[in-house]
């Protein structure tokens, strides 16, 4: 971690102050000026002289999960833990009236996550008082960004190959099946019917396999949606496969508006992986001790794909199982790869693919004793979009 001067290039330490400096005659709205702060994607705080909390923007309270009203007042050293050296740093930046800027800091927040970021420190005058601005730039995001974009050509690629091998297998597959019917029908005796029968069902078991490998077929059917419908839809599914001996911990954030989902597919995405983590619970401890939490939040300010969402839904599914290896974690999402001896491979598969077809995107986050699966569902009208389809569809 190292300090830098504030004429040193690094993040726009002076932009945002150079831009709402007062300039006569350029007075902006009180109602505008919020405005402008809650829609950057940079996390803007203001600290007063004895670096006690003043304000923070929307970005601010996604990045540090936390909101300004709660935290309102509260002394740096409570929002975030940082080394005593960059504490000293901010006061001596207050005394001499000089600002500095820091790369890759790593902070830990209140939640107890951990992030790395950049940060620049600007002191500002506010009528003789001296207040400090910074503007915090997590790298954890834009790596996150990287990543996400890596996984999503990778997985175009997987599904392009799937599809010429689906259309190569199937092919032959309905030969084989047509076939054995037609034997089945000539054969006199009822014993070497079973033959046939097995060549029949071994056919139409490979080619629902091909069908799974490939997703959702059916294009996804928009409709207003409470997401907690979905979630409980998913619990009542598992308290009956367990009867009941699963604990779930629901933390809902119940001021969640409808969204555009489809949410039969919605349901099956997140059964996917509820069930996945039911399972991986049952493989190493009694079923009794497992827990597995259901979340939901808000975040603002979002991107995926380099698409930048106002407003997205967060759901974390998190359990309490042995983890994923390492060396399964970049690739669970391909078709075919399961950790157990009896998966088949393809529940994460199909929960990404659906995400996919709703703009959205699955991370998971693995240690020993606890795994993460986010969904992230952009807060998307697709109305437009399926009264097009629709409307190609029909015959003028």
């Amino acid at each position: 971690m190292k300090t830098i001067r504030q004429n040193d290039s690094m993040i726009t330490g002076t932009r945002l102050t150079n831009t709402l400096q007062h300039q006569p005659g350029d007075d902006l709205p009180a109602s505008m000026q919020k405005s402008l702060l809650d829609n950057l994607t940079t996390a803007v705080l203001v600290f007063d002289s004895e670096l006690n909390l003043r304000y923070m923007n929307a970005a601010a309270e996604d990045v540090l999960e936390v909101s300004d009203r709660r935290v309102h007042g509260i002394n740096i050293r409570e929002l975030f833990i940082e080394d005593q050296s960059s504490l000293s740093s901010m006061e001596k930046a207050l005394y001499n009236e000089e600002g500095y800027n820091k790369r890759e800091a790593k902070l830990q927040l209140l939640t107890g996550q951990s992030l790395t970021a950049d940060y620049a420190i600007t002191p500002l005058q506010d009528a003789g008082e001296a207040n400090l601005l910074m503007e915090l730039q997590p790298r954890d995001r834009l790596l996150r960004i990287r990543r996400e974009e890596t996984l999503k050509a990778k997985q175009e690629t997987a599904r392009i190959l799937v599809r010429g091998l689906a259309h190569e297998i199937k092919n032959p597959l309905g030969g084989v099946r047509g076939a054995a019917q037609l034997l089945e029908r000539e054969l006199p005796n009822a014993e070497l019917k079973e033959y046939t029968s097995v060549i029949i069902e071994e056919a139409d078991r490979l080619r629902n396999l091909v069908d799974r490998m490939l997703g959702p077929i059916k294009p996804p059917r928009f409709d207003e949606t409470n997401i907690h419908e979905v979630l409980e839809r998913v619990c009542s599914l598992i308290n009956a496969e367990t009867g009941h001996s699963l604990r779930i911990i629901r933390d809902y954030d119940p001021s969640i508006p409808e969204m555009s989902i489809d949410a039969e597919q919605m349901i099956q995405a997140t059964l996917n992986i509820v069930r996945n983590a039911m399972q991986a619970i049952t493989q190493s401890m009694p079923q009794s001790d497992g827990c597995i939490t259901l979340r939901t939040r808000i975040l603002r300010q979002f991107t995926i794909s380099n698409v930048r969402h106002r407003i997205i839904c967060r759901v974390d599914i998190e359990d309490n199982g042995p983890g994923i290896p390492k060396d399964m974690l970049e690739n669970i999402f391909y078709p075919m790869i399961s950790g157990r001896a009896d998966g088949t491979g393809l529940g994460l598969s199909i929960a990404q693919s659906i995400l996919s077809q709703h703009d959205g995107i699955i991370n998971c986050e693995s240690e020993p004793g606890q795994t993460r699966f986010s969904l992230f569902i952009p807060f998307v009208s697709h109305k437009t979009e399926q009264q097009t389809h629709a409307g190609a569809g029909r015959t003028p």
